[in-house]
């Protein structure tokens, strides 16, 4: 079966292999290395319980780790499923791996040692290192380790449909399949030992594991491989490597072909491309004009006119299975490809939408438009552990359901359209309902009545989401409904990671339903594009421009430099940045700001702090703040202002939040969004960050400078004022000496924080302060904060703040602009805040207190608020308001639970302040 691809390519193409480009470097492994490594890790994971037939689920993300993994698995008679951690979210990806668990009946989880210190607790779930199980087979001759005899129909691979969702099915994939697939995949590609193959994508993606892994190794040819984020983050180097390693076949999806059609010609400066004969581009639909344009970019560079394939695959089908091997004269005068002719095997029919037709013929004649459906071996037989999936997934008489609709003219296939709910935005598929739910949460959305579904705007290069609304602000309370606008997309960002192309109100009878109140988003979707709803999608670009002061032409110079720079961000032409709105009202994220920071650097080549950013988001103020800059002198720091305004619009009182222990306010970005036009937002930020000021010494220092300070921004009450964490207690000091001044403070809040803090505080050495801002900044699990004090206490300080960095994932440090200087000099200043909390005891009173309670860091929700949080009753004249809400005390902001706490905190502050 599979085993015996490996064990040809090892006896009959030992001179070729894989080559790792994870680096600047190349690590080249051959294929019998590659056996050989196989083996000993078999024999491994064989110690360790796994008996033929148990899957494995690999979370590993470096190729050279997954690999040898598969084969181990494929050599042992195991089961692969490919993993993908989901670190920007840990409850969903909590929620994930319970779900994996149960669905694939207890697998053996391999991972790598980083991210096994990053994955969630599981119950019940068997994990494993590659490391453990080498350590097993480090002794033993590969040539002792028996290879199983699988059979035919044997399950080799069980393939997620998405990661999007917690109840994602695993299509089963036996070893006919995949064979079956390779064979014609082979035939139609001409694919031989001379090739050489690219690729970048994850191998949770089944054409980075089939098209660029599979197939290669089948025929003998030699492969590379590299990482995502690499090319992503330059697509240029994606063509460097097609040249240095003179590959002649790679898979990518349309997006990349889109940025590289948009890449400085000087960056493809003496590549030499003449060598690659095919680009398989699938994953999402072609759009002939992208198309086009990357292959007439790229033939000055020697690529060939007819080196674009588009093609067509499902994880159900094996990856491609369907290639258009005429582009681009085969689609003169079409806006998208056509997907092509299948291969040998497999067979294609246009069904009518009922499934049926006249006498029992399934088939539709030729040209009409219908469900598109495929019958071969390379076809699943279903969904593991979910027979109403698989039921649903195929015809009464064994035909394949793909979901896409399509049409045929003279056995070439062109798709134009999907039937299923889903959007594929990058060649990543999500699930409509799955973000319906969370924007049906925002006040002023009317529950039942919102759409999200993809749309391909002229020109564009990939499939944009568009979501579509009943509100329940009037639409002449212009405000209101700009607000409700700004946290749609807002919760869009934070719930999928990236933004929608279009936002749209409209009345309730626009939503047409099927009698069973489901939203027909497929009849939406052709309303928008055939340009009905133009009159009221202009209604909002003029309400949204107006909200944000009109459009302001930036000046020539560095503000139009400004301007691109928001462009490339938001996606959006330069000429519709306003010179005067405000980074965060256009939709700007807290790791937008990092990124702009990036951008600034390399464009000005100067170091703008990011608090420069926060004050001054505009395109016109951030210019004056790099004039300023310049006239100061490289190093000078502008003089220390507690208050970082990240909201500034509307008449309601503003509202000012105190930093936690790690002293910095980015924390608060997010939430501040959803404030717009309602009441300013102000963030307090501890002295210390910039070079040359002196951190606070007291705590009765810190509370006077921000009373002062927000007496400076609002010299007369009624005050609001909250604090999240250890910020609650600096509130608290605050608000007792505004009271003492004679002012009123009607509102303060305590984001999760007891009165009585030096308990907590005395636990925290300088080590466990350091760890709790690396988990506060992302770079560490929970798991890994409450494990690695122990580890790390042994070592000098720097040691201890290297080895805790060695533990970062490179995309977030690259993301938060960390190196061991700055992340030293932020956990020294959260130390002392620390410190400054092992000598506070909390004393007198202030009229009342609003507590939000989340999950505590240690003990049940319950107990954390009977024995610590009510204590804030001793110190109020008045009685409290306790309020539940959801996540963790370091995730009750985060992207997950923002939108929820954003509601019932903006509900409180209307009680207390305004009475309602």
């Amino acid at each position: 079966m599979l085993a015996e691809l490996l064990l040809l390519a090892a006896r009959d193409a030992a001179d070729r292999g894989v080559g790792y480009c994870t680096s600047d470097a190349v690590t080249r492994v051959g294929y019998p290395q590659l056996l050989d490594q196989s083996l000993r890790l078999l024999a491994g994971l064989r110690a360790l319980g796994a008996e033929p037939g148990r899957t494995v689920a690999l979370l590993l993300q470096r190729p050279e780790e997954f690999l040898p993994a598969l084969w181990a698995c494929l050599l042992g008679g195991l089961t692969v499923c490919p993993l993908v951690p989901i670190r920007e979210d840990e409850p969903r990806w909590a929620a994930q791996l319970t779900h994996v668990n149960t669905l694939l009946d207890g697998p053996l989880l391999l991972t790598s040692e980083q991210l096994l210190a990053e994955l969630p607790a599981v119950a019940g779930l068997a994990v494993a290192t590659v490391d453990e199980a080498s350590r097993h087979g480090v002794d033993i001759s590969a040539a002792e380790v028996a290879i199983h005899p699988s059979h035919r129909d044997d399950a080799a691979l069980l393939v997620l449909t998405s990661g999007s969702t917690g109840n994602a099915k695993a299509v089963v994939l036996t070893h006919a399949n995949l064979l079956a697939s390779m064979a014609a995949k082979a035939e139609v590609q001409r694919l031989t030992g001379e090739d050489v193959t690219l690729n970048w994508v994850s191998f949770d993606h089944v054409a980075a594991l089939l098209e660029t892994h599979l197939l290669p190794l089948s025929v003998g040819a030699a492969q590379f491989h590299t990482t995502a984020d690499s090319v992503l983050a330059e697509p240029a180097r994606f063509l460097r490597l097609v040249d240095t390693h003179r590959v002649t076949m790679t898979f990518t999806p349309n997006f990349l072909l889109g940025l590289l059609s948009r890449t400085p010609l000087q960056q493809f400066t003496g590549l030499d491309l003449s060598s690659l004969k095919k680009i398989i581009s699938g994953g999402e639909a072609n759009p002939v004009a992208t198309g086009r344009a990357f292959l007439d970019r790229l033939a000055p560079f020697g690529l060939a006119p007819d080196a674009l394939w588009p093609a067509f695959g499902m994880t159900e089908t094996c990856a491609g299975s369907i290639y258009n091997r005429t582009f681009p004269e085969g689609d003169a005068g079409a806006e998208f490809a056509a997907v092509g002719r299948p291969v040998t095997g497999l067979r294609i029919r246009v069904a009518g939408a009922d499934g049926g037709g006249p006498e029992g013929v399934l088939a539709l004649p030729e040209g009409e438009v219908g469900e598109v459906q495929l019958h071969g071996p390379m076809v699943t037989g279903g969904y593991h552990n979910d027979p109403a999936a698989t039921a649903a997934a195929f015809t009464p008489d064994g035909w394949f359901r793909t979901g896409d609709l399509g049409r045929l003219h003279e056995g070439r296939l062109t798709l134009v359209g999907r039937s299923k709910d889903s959007v594929i935005v990058n060649g990543v598929t999500y699930y409509s309902h799955d973000l319906e739910s969370v924007l049906e949460q925002l006040d002023g959305v009317e529950r039942s009545y919102v759409a999200a579904f993809p749309t391909r705007p002229a020109g564009s290069d990939t499939e944009q989401l568009a979501v579509l609304l009943a509100t329940d602000p009037p639409q002449q309370d212009e405000a209101a409904l700009h607000r409700l606008l700004i946290a749609v997309r807002n919760s869009v960002v934070l719930h999928w990671g990236f933004r929608p192309a279009v936002v749209l109100p409209l009345p309730r009878e626009e939503f047409a339903k099927t009698s069973l109140g489901k939203i027909q988003r497929s009849l939406l979707r052709r309303r928008l594009e055939a340009g009905e709803f133009g009159r009221e999608r202009a209604r909002v670009e003029e309400l949204v421009t107006r909200q944000l002061g009109g459009l302001v032409v930036p000046a020539e110079g560095t503000e139009q430099a400004l301007a691109e720079l928001y462009a490339e961000i938001f996606d959006t032409p330069a000429g519709g940045i306003s010179a005067t709105a405000s980074f965060f009202d256009l939709g700007g994220t807290s790791l937008d700001i990092l990124r702009l920071k990036s951008l600034i650097g390399a464009r000005f080549d100067v170091e703008l702090p990011v608090l420069a950013i926060l004050r001054a988001p505009s395109v016109r103020a951030l210019a004056g703040q790099l004039a300023t800059a310049a006239s100061r002198g490289a190093g000078v720091p502008e003089p220390y202002d507690p208050i970082v305004t990240l909201q500034s619009g509307g008449e309601r009182t503003p509202l000012f939040c105190v930093h936690p222990g790690v002293g910095e306010v980015l924390v608060f970005v997010n939430l501040a969004k959803y404030f717009v036009h309602e009441r300013p937002f102000h963030a307090l930020r501890a002295r210390g960050f910039n070079p040359g000021e002196k951190p606070f010494e007291s705590f009765e220092e810190m509370a006077r400078c921000y009373a002062q300070a927000i007496r400076a921004v609002q010299p007369h009450g009624p005050y609001a004022l909250a604090g999240y964490s250890f910020g609650a207690a600096v509130a608290f000091e605050v608000a007792k000496l505004l009271e003492e001044q004679g002012e009123r403070v009607d509102f303060l809040g305590s984001f999760n924080l007891p009165p009585h803090i030096k308990y907590r505080m005395n636990e925290l050495d300088y080590v466990e302060t350091a760890v709790n801002l690396a988990m506060f900044l992302e770079l560490v699990s929970k798991q890994q904060a409450e494990e690695l004090p122990d580890q790390l206490r042994p070592f000098p300080r720097e040691e201890q703040l290297a080895r805790l960095l060695a533990l970062a994932p490179a995309h977030r440090l690259a993301q938060l602009d960390l190196d061991l200087e700055r992340f030293g000099a932020w956990a020294d200043l959260a130390d002392g805040l620390t410190d400054l909390g092992r000598g506070y005891q909390p004393s007198g009173t202030v009229r009342s207190m609003s507590v939000f309670y989340a999950v505590p860091l240690r003990g049940t929700k319950e107990e954390w608020l009977a024995r610590e949080l009510r204590r804030w009753d001793e110190h109020t004249s008045e009685p409290n308001r306790y309020l539940d809400v959801p996540g963790e005390h370091y995730t009750l902001m985060g992207p997950r639970h923002v939108a929820a706490f954003q509601s019932i905190l903006r509900a409180e502050l209307d009680r207390a302040l305004d009475g309602n």
